[in-house]
């Protein structure tokens, strides 16, 4: 298990890892309000669809530990929590498990067995909290199940001389996005931990670099065997690594995936897709069953964020001296296009259910039917009950 921590918790106090200071520098940033809380998520100082979750959920929470609900009856409190829960749901609208932990909040407390403002906070901070430790516990069984499935179904002749396998993934998925051990790239951990894994490719991740920032940091961190690529050159990567380098898997994690399987992800994720199929490359979902929205049917549906033209069009990151060292106190920013061109800038793109081969949640790996279908009615019987029939 990973020692990189993006979240630290104690009852009444939250820490939240500065994401936009990785790889060159470690800052915590003290989150007590709901209000830092949407501006860590909105900024993505925090990112990843399961983080931003817990850091919405324990924000609130600490805000309501430290006596911030000034109402005076279970009536008032109800309303002040769900104010704020409406609230912190607007800081990032495609990742869905936000909206997930939010709609079972909003249950818990109001249970019958829950009475009175204090009980209300009580049930509610607790609540909070099993979310945060459910999530490492979830991370991995998910690398646990993708691990053995890819071993079971990867493309013949992809193995190394040790029966080893490559593979490719894109944006960051690992302990930074959750609250431990990773989704997607919790796959490729199960993988190395197992003496499974013979290479991990990871794309840049333009324009916003989560690749290049962050999960190239968690992999040098583990020490598993890694190269960086920019995103333009996944296919040159599929046509020409050969043999031990020929990548039997693309692992990517999601943002939402809907109840066909079209899944969002961090923009990129469409065209690995595409080109996987083309190669004859296993593309595998990583995504906890909180990520997966059974009342929207299709991907067409899905709400895409996009972003200022500035993450696009400049960059910023720490001064590289003549000598070549780093200077984590000197930040810079500079442009990289004409300031004046026009900007389109998804944070997200849709890949359709029919480019996905597997997709890999905590209680199992679902495959498309004979249909071509995905049905996720076995792995989550009582919320399918609840939408769909």
């Amino acid at each position: 298990m990973s020692g990189l921590q993006a979240i630290r918790y104690t009852r009444g106090k939250l820490e939240v890892l500065d994401q936009l200071r990785l790889p060159h520098e470690h800052h915590y940033d003290l989150v007590s309000t709901s209000e830092e809380a949407f501006d860590c998520i909105k900024s993505m100082r925090v990112r990843g669809a399961p983080a931003i979750a817990i850091v919405a959920a324990l924000a609130l929470g600490v805000e309501l530990y430290n006596g911030n609900c000034t109402a005076s009856s279970a009536e008032e409190t109800l309303s002040y929590i769900d104010s704020r829960l409406d609230y912190l749901k607007l800081s990032r609208p495609t990742a869905v498990d936000l909206g997930n932990a939010i709609a079972h909040l909003e249950d818990v407390i109001r249970s019958d067995q829950v009475t009175g403002k204090d009980g209300i906070i009580e049930a509610y901070i607790a609540a909070a909290e099993e979310i945060f430790r459910k999530d490492t516990k979830t991370n991995i069984s998910i690398g646990e199940h993708g691990r053995d499935w890819l071993l079971d179904h990867a493309p013949a002749g992809v193995q190394s001389a040790e029966g080893k396998l490559s593979v490719l993934t894109h944006c960051n998925t690992g302990s930074l996005a959750t609250s431990g051990h990773g989704t997607a790239l919790g796959i490729i951990r199960s993988l190395h931990a197992g003496g499974h894994l013979h290479h991990a490719f990871c794309t840049e991740t333009r324009p916003y670099n989560q690749g290049s920032r962050l999960t190239a940091f968690e992999l040098v961190y583990e020490n598993i065997p890694s190269t960086l690529i920019t995103d333009s050159m996944a296919g040159a990567l599929f046509a020409t690594r050969k043999s031990a380098d020929h990548i039997a898997a693309v692992i990517v994690g999601a943002d939402r995936v809907v109840r066909n399987g079209d899944t969002a992800n961090k923009v990129g994720t469409y065209a690995l897709a595409v080109l996987a199929r083309h190669h004859g490359i296993r593309f595998m979902v990583a995504a906890p069953t909180t990520s997966i929205d059974l009342q929207t049917e299709t991907g067409a549906s899905i709400k895409i964020e996009e972003r200022k033209a500035e993450e696009l069009t400049q960059i910023s990151g720490a001064v590289v001296g003549p000598d070549g060292a780093v200077d984590v106190s000197r930040t810079e920013r500079v442009a990289t296009a004409h300031q004046g061109i026009g900007v389109w800038n998804p944070a997200f793109d849709v890949t359709p259910a029919a480019l996905i081969d597997a997709i890999v949640t905590e209680r199992g790996v679902v495959v498309k039917g004979q249909d071509g279908l995905f049905d996720f009615k076995d792995i989550m019987p009582e919320r399918w009950a609840q939408v769909v029939q």
